[in-house]
């Protein structure tokens, strides 16, 4: 090549045949570069929305199981506003001993009334898995057991602190975004 030939290369005057060739590797070096760029905002994209799909499944009371609480419906309730509860997860009710788990109304929750439960399950472990977006509402129906607190509140999405499911959509769109800016632009 001559040295003294002018060429255009990305928009830049180069003054030699050598000069263009550096160029030229340097912009292949860029895009490989660019291209491990997008493919780690990709990955991260997938993991994000990965752990935003996966169902997960909670022992209702972790270790005291299901029982008569010793400090009455406070256990549950913080067990349960510990926990983000998504679409898909699976609550599982663990007991010995006589208990059983009634799903009811809010009504019924309120007033500890098992009569006209939504479901009944009288074995341990007891299954639900959360199919619908709406709050559920879990109760023993044995004898005086609501009343002292076995009774369980179980709300769909992250409804207990201010960030939400949500924002994990909207940093999946953002890195979305990023990642089709940089296909775009290299």
């Amino acid at each position: 090549m001559n040295p003294y030939i002018l060429g255009i290369w990305g928009g830049q005057l180069v003054g030699s045949g050598r000069q263009l060739i550096k160029n030229i590797g340097r912009k292949i070096k860029m895009g490989n570069r660019a291209g491990f760029m997008i493919w780690c905002l990709i990955a991260l994209v997938l993991a994000v929305d990965l752990k935003a799909t996966t169902a997960e499944t909670y022992i209702v009371g972790d270790g005291m199981e299901w029982e008569i609480p010793p400090l009455g419906s406070i256990a549950y309730r913080t067990w349960a506003r510990s926990n983000v509860f998504e679409l898909g997860d699976t609550i599982v009710f663990n007991w010995t001993g006589t208990h059983d788990v009634a799903e009811v109304t809010k009504e019924n929750y309120d007033n500890c009334t098992g009569t006209d439960a939504i479901d009944l399950r009288q074995t341990s472990p007891a299954n639900f898995t959360l199919t619908t977006n709406s709050t559920r509402y879990f109760i023993c129906t044995i004898s005086n057991h609501c009343d002292l607190g076995q009774k369980v509140t179980i709300n769909i999405g992250d409804q207990w602190s201010s960030a939400s499911s949500l924002a994990v959509g909207a940093l999946s769109a953002i890195l979305s975004t990023i990642a089709i800016s940089f296909l775009t632009f290299f």
